[in-house]
C-alpha cells in the first residue's frame, strides 16, 4: 500500500507523517517513509539544487524535470523496492506536487506534467493521498524559519497552490483526500488513520502481524 502526505508548506506534513508511521507500525506494518524530492543519493542533490536560495537560475520545465528526475530515482530506489518487500510506502510529497507547484502556480502545462509523470513513475501512483488544506495566512505563520527557494515565492504563488489542489483533488476524489489542517494535531491524525483503516487488512484487529 502506498501513501502519500501532501499540502502547502506549513500544513502539518512532518507531524502527521511520523504519527502515521508509528501508528502504522505499532499495528504490525512494515514501513519505508521517504520524501520527494530526495531519499536517494540522486534525489538529495537535487533537492537541494531546487529548494536552496543561491543565484542559479531555473526555468519552470526545467524545474519539473529535475523533480521528475529525482521521483524517477525514488521510485526505482526506493518505493518499488519497499512495495514488492510488502512494505507500506508512506511519501512527505509525490507527483501531485509536481502538478501544482509548476503546473497551477508555475504555468507549465498541467496536462503535459501529468504525461511526463507518468514515464517518470512508471504509472506507480499513490493509492491514496492525503491532503492537508490550510488557508495561506495560517501556513505562512507556521513557519518559523528561513524559507526555501519555492516557500519564498510569496502570497500570490501560495494562493495559486492552494486553489491547485483543490482542483485536483476535485478532479480525482477517490485517491485526494482533502483535510482541514487547522484543526488539533490528533483530530488531523484521527482522520487520517480512519482512511487508511479503510485500505489497510487487519487494521483493529491486532495489526497486520495477526
Amino acid at each position: 500500500m502506498f501513501f502519500s502526505f501532501d499540502g502547502v508548506d506549513g500544513s502539518g506534513k512532518s507531524t502527521q507523517i511520523a504519527l502515521f508511521a508509528d501508528w502504522l507500525r505499532e499495528e504490525g506494518y512494515p514501513v519505508e517513509v521517504c520524501r520527494d524530492p530526495g531519499s536517494t543519493s540522486l534525489g538529495e542533490a537535487v533537492r537541494k539544487i531546487l529548494l536552496d536560495r543561491s543565484q542559479l537560475v531555473i526555468g519552470p520545465t526545467s524545474e519539473m524535470l529535475l523533480y521528475m528526475a529525482a521521483r524517477a530515482q525514488m521510485v526505482d530506489e526506493i518505493i518499488e523496492p519497499a512495495l514488492a518487500a510488502g512494505k507500506v510506502v508512506v511519501a512527505d510529497r509525490y507527483l501531485l506536487a509536481n502538478v501544482v507547484y509548476q503546473g497551477h502556480a508555475g504555468g507549465v502545462a498541467v496536462g503535459e506534467i501529468w504525461k511526463v509523470g507518468a514515464v517518470a513513475t512508471r504509472g506507480r501512483m499513490p493509492d491514496l493521498t492525503f491532503l492537508l488544506d490550510l488557508p495561506d495566512d495560517a501556513a505562512q505563520a507556521r513557519l518559523h524559519r528561513e524559507l526555501d527557494r519555492m516557500e519564498s515565492r510569496g502570497s500570490d504563488f501560495r494562493r495559486r497552490l492552494r486553489a491547485g489542489y483543490h482542483a485536483e483533488a476535485m478532479r480525482d476524489v477517490n485517491r485526494i483526500l482533502v483535510l482541514d489542517a487547522s484543526q488539533s494535531i490528533e483530530a488531523v491524525q484521527e482522520q487520517i488513520r480512519h482512511a487508511a483503516a479503510q485500505r489497510l487488512p487487519g487494521i483493529g484487529r491486532g495489526g497486520a502481524a495477526s
